[in-house]
């Protein structure tokens, strides 16, 4: 055999031989859920050993720990992996989340509308919304055909304690606490799933002749840590490392798409708030209240609040964002002189590749745009759930998995900046940072057709070709129609579908006075289930 038919029989043996070992690089929450949803839904090929997953973090880089909002899809996340939600409930600090409340974004006077959890029957159809429209009704959109608006408004619990775990008769996702959650998934994968934990900091990463990642190098264990081997070798490689992507950005040099001409927060400060009392209510939605440069959130858990200001540094400076902060915090915290604060920068955008060779990103290594809507962690649900779904056998066939990837979640990000965008586009508050976010030439021409299209027609399922749409037209009805938008009907809507919808409205209406009566609020349905757990299915 001549020496270049041993490089090529060499080269067709590395293509095609088994895709076993998984390397994950980063924890914090990226990390750690995506290691439990590749492990649970691989588990026959882990358990036999014919797949290893190993997550190797630095223990000198610490979790940002400020995403502290989820969507209900963690329930079906959590379930897959094995985690019981009152475990769960316990040790991360973790409270119920209906939906997302913005206050002051339409005027600059006081004003809200909220975008719930709860989806009304035929909102894919539209029914709901034009029902909504040709009444003229004057109760809020949200309020009309779905219950939680009244439950947010009296910090009500999505569940009783009777409940069976990750049911409930509101839909719900969780505030909780990023760190300690990133620390629960730590012990639940390493000691139930099988997943392989090396504590240890990456000194370089080493690539084959097509840049193919292979093996990274670890810098020596210090002396107030345990031994960890010199090397890791992989076969795949999943870049959990945050902001810096140091396997897809500084290895691979794949850049990002900036996004910075479309939304233009690229800051944010952040604090912790006790409560003034003990027994002070727990808040059943985010609050996103808007600010002459930005907006603050308002995440309410069991000890505490977590709120941050997010805020463009084009348009104030980072003294005059802590003042604003400051005098926000102040309405319910005169003492604000103890507190701590995390200033965070940020570049909006996304990857322009979330796949290249044998390496994805996941988490903040494939981007970010900002934290309204809280996006994050769904993503990285979907792109772990995605990346274990299609999981390439063999080299040779990762490349054709990877442009599938890739073409996905390029589509995933632009809907989302789209829906993010509409909400300023829809606000009518009049200092120089919204005017600008009005302009059409920060508005994506997607966004424009829609809008457009909106003008006589409400936002349906048609208007939304992808099979799993991030946000789908149940949440651009909320937005529109909470926000003041109204769409000209031209043509009479269907009469069944109205008569549907007026029922579902009056339905409503008996139901959510049936709940507010028999519903206790969120702090002592936590105080139950601290005392004595949610029921098992």
């Amino acid at each position: 055999m001549t020496f270049n038919e041993q490089l090529n029989r060499e080269k067709y043996v590395q293509l095609n031989s088994q895709v076993k070992d998984i390397v994950i690089v980063g924890g914090g929450t990226a990390g750690w859920l995506t290691a439990g949803l590749l492990a649970s839904r691989l588990s026959s090929r882990v358990k036999s050993g014919e797949l290893n997953i190993t997550l190797c973090e630095s223990p000198d880089v610490p979790t940002i720990g400020v995403g502290e909002g989820s969507w209900p899809t963690l329930r079906s996340t959590l379930q897959s992996i094995g985690v019981a939600e009152t475990d769960f409930i316990h040790q991360c600090n973790v409270s119920f989340k209906q939906g997302s409340r913005f206050v002051n974004w339409q005027h600059d006077c006081p004003s809200q509308y909220d975008h719930p959890f709860d989806v009304p029957q035929q909102a894919s159809q539209g029914a709901e919304a034009q029902h909504w429209l040709s009444t003229q009704s004057q109760v809020p959109f949200s309020q009309a055909y779905c219950l939680q608006t009244e439950l947010a408004n009296n910090n009500l619990a999505p569940k009783l304690i009777t409940t069976p775990e990750f049911t409930g008769f509101a839909n719900y996702g969780y505030h909780l606490d990023a760190v300690l959650f990133a620390e629960f998934l730590r012990e639940h994968c390493i000691q139930h799933l099988q997943v392989k934990h090396v504590l240890a900091s990456v000194k370089q990463v080493e690539q084959d002749e097509n840049g193919d990642i292979t093996c990274l190098h670890l810098a020596p264990p210090s002396q107030n840590n345990s031994n960890h081997p010199d090397y890791i070798n992989g076969d795949l490689f999943v870049d959990c490392t945050g902001f810096r992507a140091l396997l897809l950005g500084d290895t691979l040099g794949v850049c990002n798409t900036q996004v910075d001409d479309v939304l233009f927060a690229n800051n944010a400060i952040a604090t912790q708030l006790p409560y003034v009392e003990q027994n002070s209510p727990i808040a059943s939605f985010t609050e996103s209240t808007a600010q002459d440069n930005g907006w603050i959130w308002d995440i309410g858990l069991p000890n505490r609040r977590g709120i941050g200001y997010v805020y463009s540094d084009r348009y104030c400076d980072e003294q005059d964002a802590h003042r604003t902060l400051v005098k926000f915090l102040q309405k319910t915290q005169q003492n604000t002189d103890t507190l701590s604060y995390k200033q965070i920068h940020f570049t909006p955008g996304y990857k322009q590749q979330f796949w290249k060779n044998n390496c994805v990103a996941i988490g903040l290594s494939a981007g970010f745009i900002e934290p309204l809507e809280a996006s994050a962690l769904v993503l990285v649900e979907m792109s772990a759930n995605m990346l274990a779904e299609q999981l390439p056998n063999t080299r040779s066939c990762m490349d054709v998995i990877a442009k599938r990837f890739n073409q996905t979640f390029t589509y995933r990000w632009q809907r989302i900046i789209d829906f993010l965008k509409l909400h300023y586009v829809l606000s009518r508050r009049s200092s120089a940072f919204w005017q600008d976010n009005r302009a059409q030439s920060s508005v994506p021409d997607s966004l424009k057709e829609l809008l457009a299209l909106w003008q006589h027609k409400v936002p349906d399922m048609n208007d939304f070709p992808a099979r799993d749409e991030v946000f789908q037209a149940a949440s651009y009805q909320f937005v529109l129609y909470g926000a003041g938008f109204k769409s000209q009907l031209l043509s009479t809507p269907d009469k069944n579908l109205l008569e549907a919808a007026e029922q579902q409205f009056l339905s409503i209406r008996g139901y959510t006075s049936q709940l507010t009566n028999k519903t206790i609020n969120n702090r002592d349905l936590l105080s139950k289930i601290y005392r004595y757990g949610l029921q098992k299915r």
